[in-house]
């Protein structure tokens, strides 16, 4: 097997998303330490992670294009500064007005990071194209699985509550080294290897009839809805899990808080089970599957949330088939049809994402309560999953077959 020059390069893009796995919810977990910090209540310090989806969303698209454009390299340099900043920062912080730029500036690494990390890990690993960008959901797991660790075992030992953020700001600088040198594929290149590559398949598939070309409105409409509807379906029930399980299960406050538990370890074995068949499979043939699964498992939650066994049980199935990666795999099929433009189509696949965690609370709040949340969920699970339908249609269509 002929080694992958790229590893050392994969490995450091991986943790920078370790990293960013810990700054998705380090102000959360040291929220006491750092109200004391701004001068403010938990309440009001948690208040500024909101500040992270707007940073995300203002940069998210134009970074996307930008990054076909001049390479990966400089996207993923950028969003470890800015995580750098956001890290630092918090640090030396004294006010929540500073907080929430800083806040911001987290949201707008993250979005760097995503338009310069999705698309190199595709070019680095084409043959595993999906495995490779779901990998980066254990990372993000593994991080925020040990993060309370972390922080539970400094406040025992009366340590400074910094050292947590010290720690993943000291990674990022390790990686921002390594990124001086550290090598990437060359984008163009390979975008216009896969260009070929497609054209010969629907050379090859079309015979005498005439090749069906990939089309930017249609294919990028469902793509665009599916990166919608990904995210508004496991942020609607990984929001409201514990809640759901009191209500409307009525259990008791352990076992509605271990639903969440049970769903994190879904995410986890999926992460996991997609790794072990990637090879084996195309991802277009994993998405349907996964969104189908992901139905069934909400609807059964919606229609039998009598059993507290069944409930945990469905809570895996919910983590496993809508949060453990299908949103990765979605975004793996859409860039097999826009080869060209990888870091657009994670711009625009993640704005829609991002778009979608702005009014999925808004669609919460306005529904009487959490039967109707759920049902609700049923139904975007259900359109998840036609839609999912429709894109492994074009995609035979395009270019032939759905088996690897």
């Amino acid at each position: 097997m002929k080694k992958n020059k790229y590893m050392m390069t994969a490995f450091m893009l991986y943790m920078n998303y370790f990293v960013h796995g810990m700054g998705v919810i380090i102000i959360s977990q040291n929220a006491s330490s750092l109200a004391q910090q701004w001068g403010t209540t938990t309440t009001g310090a948690i208040a500024v992670v909101s500040s992270l989806g707007i940073g995300r969303i203002i940069n998210l698209l134009i970074s996307g294009i930008l990054s076909d454009k001049f390479g990966r390299k400089p996207f993923v340099q950028l969003g470890i500064v800015f995580y750098l900043v956001f890290f630092v920062g918090l640090l030396f912080s004294k006010s929540v007005t500073v907080a929430y730029i800083l806040g911001i500036c987290a949201g707008m690494a993250n979005s760097f990071l995503d338009t310069g990390t999705y698309p190199a890990l595709m070019e680095i690993f084409p043959a595993a194209k999906g495995t490779s960008n779901v990998v980066l959901k254990a990372f993000i797991s593994g991080a925020q699985f040990l993060l309370p660790f972390i922080v539970s075992g400094l406040a025992a030992a009366h340590a400074w509550y910094g050292w947590s953020i010290v720690i993943p700001a000291a990674i990022l600088v390790i990686t921002f080294i390594y990124f001086l040198k550290g090598a990437f594929p060359d984008s163009k290149a390979v975008a216009e290897a896969e260009e070929k590559k497609a054209a010969e398949a629907e050379a090859a598939a079309a015979g005498d009839k005439p090749a069906v070309e990939s089309n930017k409105w249609v294919d990028g409409t469902l793509f665009i809805l599916y990166g919608y509807i990904s995210q508004a379906t496991f942020y609607m029930v990984s929001q409201m899990l514990t809640q759901y399980g009191q209500q409307i299960s009525h259990m008791n406050d352990g076992a509605a808080h271990a639903l969440v538990s049970w769903y994190s370890l879904g995410s986890i074995c999926c992460v996991l089970f997609t790794a072990v068949i990637g090879s084996k499979f195309k991802e277009v043939q994993l998405v349907p599957i996964y969104t189908l699964g992901a139905f069934i498992a909400i609807f059964l939650m919606w229609a039998y949330p009598a059993s507290a066994v069944l409930m945990a049980a469905l809570a895996f199935a919910v983590g496993f088939f809508a949060a453990g990666g299908v949103m990765q795999l979605g975004l793996t099929v859409m860039a097999d049809f826009f080869p060209a433009g990888k870091g657009t189509v994670t711009g625009f696949f993640y704005t829609a994402g991002s778009i979608a965690s702005f009014t999925i609370p808004l669609v919460i709040n306005a529904l009487p309560g959490m039967r109707e949340v759920m049902f609700f969920d049923v139904i975007v699970a259900l359109l998840g999953f036609v839609d999912t339908t429709i894109i492994a249609i074009r995609y035979k269509k395009l270019f032939g077959s759905l088996k690897k």
